[in-house]
């Protein structure tokens, strides 16, 4: 147990996946694994362990931002023994050739701060994703009816940013898409050793303003947990 996470020892797997919402969790521990169970609701935010094809996964939600991110990341490392963390959750595209409902699997991640950046001073660290995992990952859709994007995203703290010289450049050297949280997230895993990815749904767009509606998410929403996992556990 730790002061934001309840789970007892043995709780959780070497296997995590990450949405941001705690009920996006519950709902993909529902309709992905077998036998889920509830190992946390600390402060609200639900984890559940059960098995996918006989492998033993944990999905825990981590919060919006790098700040609640970085918290449930260091401990499930830490204290939990996670090996493989996965985030899956959704983005907003910034290139006119990916669309709404298309999966981006992240190479890299930009950002201009994170809860890690005061550790390398005047260094512009660069985070990336562990290749086995991506190439997993990107093995993964084949035969899936659904686009998928390879490269590099945007990771920003500030949902309502009104930097759009920033995000006019960022479109200029051809990233993909923006969220909150995958930056950190590859930092700790380079940090700790451990395996890291983002899988992301496009819910939204910043050019074309398209936003995919409430009842459609779900079913998107799945392709990405379908994908993560079988990339979590190709040999």
């Amino acid at each position: 147990m730790t002061v934001h996470i309840g789970a007892k020892p043995g709780d959780i797997a070497e296997t995590v996946l990450l949405p941001g919402d705690p009920y996006r969790a519950k709902w993909a521990a529902e309709n992905f694994l077998d036998n889920p169970v509830l190992v946390n609701e600390v402060r609200g935010m639900l984890g559940f362990t059960g098995t996918w094809n006989g492998h033993k996964v944990t999905i825990h939600g981590s919060g919006m931002g790098m700040p609640s991110l970085s918290i449930y990341a260091n401990e499930l490392i830490r204290d939990y023994g996670a090996k493989t963390l996965i985030r899956i959750g959704s983005c907003g595209a910034m290139q006119k050739h990916v669309g709404v409902r298309d999966v981006v699997i992240a190479m890299t991640s930009s950002t201009l701060g994170s809860p890690s950046r005061g550790i390398f001073r005047d260094m512009n660290f660069a985070p990336c994703a562990d290749y086995k995992l991506l190439q997993a990952a990107v093995e993964a859709t084949k035969g899936m009816d659904v686009p998928v994007h390879v490269g590099g995203i945007y990771s920003s703290d500030t949902f309502y940013d009104e930097r759009d010289d920033l995000v006019d450049q960022l479109t200029r050297h051809g990233t993909l898409a923006v969220e909150m949280e995958a930056a950190e997230l590859y930092t700790l895993a380079n940090r700790h050793s451990v395996r890291a990815l983002a899988v992301l749904t496009v819910s939204d767009h910043l050019q074309t303003g398209e936003a995919l509606p409430s009842d459609q998410r779900e079913r998107s929403f799945g392709d990405m947990v379908e994908i993560a996992l079988k990339a979590a556990f190709t040999d």
